[in-house]
């Protein structure tokens, strides 16, 4: 079983921008009463708990165990379990199907919109938000140089795909997509360690094999060759590119 590097008191402290910028993805999915809605990578349940207020029957689903329990203990009404995206064996059982900041971590991306499109009743729809093409590439630029590592390896945990290339991946799989949209989000990382502890939330699974004071200096490398970059009027920002879609099973 794999290793659940999640810290999710860390993500609601730190990350929380996470899932405010979530709710635009909200307001696309508009969801109706009565609605049975699956929230696919759920984190800490903030989104979910949004969903539920406009009436809606939701489950949420994330592969990590420690995510789950911080989303049971903050929302105990709303249904949430452990599940793996590549494992999901819902079948014609939900209105939509909805996801923000996750499916960059799926690198195995036709496997999660073939389940997906399973889960979804006939004309339901899937809406989903995630890291495109050029998302952190100043960032993971310098995570491939300082640990040597290619977007192959299995040490490197991200899919940031163009929107010919999803858009392409939901039509094979039957999908009819009604919108895909490609943007800059510069996103404020949180506090003068922003871009450390961005790194430390979203790539410690990179350093796996390094010692602390060889993960140290590494950060300290990485942080000095991005200054000029990524740090902005005393704050560190960090070039997120984001893809947005929406997609109606045929």
């Amino acid at each position: 079983m794999a290793i659940d590097s999640w810290n999710a008191t860390l993500y609601d402290q730190k990350h929380v921008f996470v899932s405010k910028f979530g709710e635009d993805v909200i307001d696309l999915l508009a969801p109706r009463k009565r609605e049975n809605i699956l929230d696919l990578g759920c984190g800490t349940g903030d989104l979910a708990e949004r969903i539920s207020k406009y009436g809606t029957n939701v489950i949420g689903v994330d592969q990590s165990e420690n995510m789950i329990n911080k989303a049971r203990a903050k929302y105990p009404n709303i249904h949430f379990q452990v599940q793996d995206i590549l494992q999901l064996d819902y079948s014609n059982e939900f209105d939509a199907v909805f996801s923000n900041a996750t499916l960059h971590w799926v690198k195995q991306p036709e496997i999660a919109l073939r389940n997906i499109h399973h889960a979804l009743k006939p004309g339901g729809r899937f809406v989903a938000e995630f890291g495109g093409q050029g998302n952190v590439q100043t960032i993971t630029d310098q995570l491939k140089k300082h640990l040597k590592v290619s977007e192959n390896s299995d040490r490197y945990p991200w899919y940031f795909p163009s929107i010919g290339q999803y858009s392409a991946l939901m039509e094979k799989v039957g999908f009819r997509v009604v919108f895909a949209h490609h943007f800059d989000r510069p996103t404020v990382l949180h506090g003068e360690d922003g871009l450390r502890n961005w790194i430390e939330m979203f790539a410690s699974n990179m350093f796996i094999d390094m010692d602390t004071q060889a993960m140290v200096k590494t950060l300290e490398s990485i942080e000095a060759e991005v200054k000029d970059k990524l740090y902005i009027d005393g704050k560190w920002v960090a070039d997120y590119k984001r893809l947005r879609v929406i997609g109606i099973k045929q």
